[in-house]
């Protein structure tokens, strides 16, 4: 884990960094620039599901959700942050020398994972390294997640309908803030800052969730949804400046749950030999779903207008909170958890083969 967090963040650097300060600016293409976000879209892809996966190595089962929600922090500090670091820079400097000032980060946080020390006991056995080898483990991943986990399956449905929506919304936001709202481009910047704040004060508040059941967390991750949703609509018929930053700020709370919940629920669940593969899984429907949600959402912006697609995103929302709260109730019906284990052990979480009603009913 710890070679794919250090190669991801220097292959990053280079990409964003130290390429654009030795290129000359009348050698850039749009091929080239479609190739540098390619290679770092790669180097983020495996970044993301590494650093999730490195989590049970470090923290105790009861502190999953909680580091996550720690690790989701730093997220809402960029968005907070980064349009006015940004802007400064720009203002002072070219964006070519900002690119490679933002290099840095990328290496400083390479630095910082040198000296994060994995224990040797959650380290797994490497595989032969063959091409066979290789495929054989990610059809295991599939087969656990598709035949063995359906709660795994029910989780990647909810978070693929939450990516289908937020995607297209965050993508498009700049083009709702100035049509919808008639924001200038420093505007639209504060009212994203403001979807920051909201998403900083979620993560901090999820720290102490941990402590809650499985089955409260996942429907918590549901009306969370629905609240978002909630704000959308809003969104579409406020014009006043004060009440849509302020929707921004629930919308960005709404949006800052899922995630850290989601990861949380499938590192207790999956096996520490499976995990890499399953949050790799769980990635794979997320962007697949952003992509199309990011392409309809486009689509039905410039055919039908901004508020026709706000409304519809909202919609997706509502309905990644429904399949969220299903799941919630499935887990609260089919989920059964050992009883507390020793100190220095982790609990054995298992799936019982019928319904607990329906089990209770055969033994009576």
């Amino acid at each position: 884990k710890k070679l794919l967090l250090v190669s991801s963040d220097l292959i990053r650097a280079i990409v964003l960094g130290v390429l654009p300060c030795l290129l000359p600016v009348e050698s850039f293409s749009i091929e080239r620039l479609y190739l540098m976000v390619f290679v770092h879209a790669v180097a983020s892809a495996v970044f993301g599901p590494a650093l999730t996966a490195a989590i049970p190595s470090l923290v105790s089962r009861h502190e999953f959700t909680a580091a996550n929600a720690l690790l989701q922090t730093t997220t809402s500090i960029g968005i907070i942050l980064g349009p006015a670091l940004s802007g400064v820079g720009i203002a002072t400097m070219s964006s070519q020398e900002v690119l490679c000032v933002n290099a840095v980060s990328y290496v400083i946080s390479a630095a910082c994972f040198v000296f994060v020390r994995f224990p040797r006991a959650a380290t797994q056995p490497a595989g032969d390294g063959s091409l066979s080898g290789t495929f054989q483990e990610v059809l295991d991943g599939f087969h656990y997640v598709l035949r063995r986990q359906r709660v795994i399956l029910m989780l990647i449905g909810a978070a693929s309908m939450y990516t289908f929506s937020t995607s297209a919304f965050s993508t498009l936001f700049p083009v709702f803030g100035k049509k919808l709202l008639d924001l200038g481009p420093i505007e639209v910047g504060y009212l994203w800052s403001a979807f920051g704040v909201g998403l900083l004060l979620v993560s901090l508040g999820l720290v102490s969730l941990s402590a809650w059941s499985l089955p409260k967390r996942i429907q918590l991750m549901g009306m969370s949804s629905f609240v978002s949703g909630l704000a959308l609509f809003g969104l579409v018929v406020t014009t006043n400046r004060l009440a849509a930053a302020a929707l921004m700020v629930i919308i960005g709370m709404g949006a800052g749950t899922l995630t850290p919940v989601a990861w949380g629920v499938l590192q207790e669940i999956a096996p520490a030999s499976l995990l890499g593969r399953v949050l790799a899984i769980y990635n794979l429907g997320a962007m697949t779903s952003a992509i199309a949600g990011m392409t309809i959402f486009g689509w039905v912006t410039q055919e039908f207008g901004e508020r026709p697609s706000v409304f519809g995103i909202g919609v997706g929302l509502f309905l990644s909170a429904m399949v969220s709260i299903r799941v919630g109730r499935w887990v609260q019906v089919n989920w059964a958890e050992a009883t507390a284990p020793a100190e220095g052990e982790t609990p054995e979480v298992v799936m019982v083969t019928q319904p607990t009603s329906q089990s209770s009913a055969s033994v009576s």
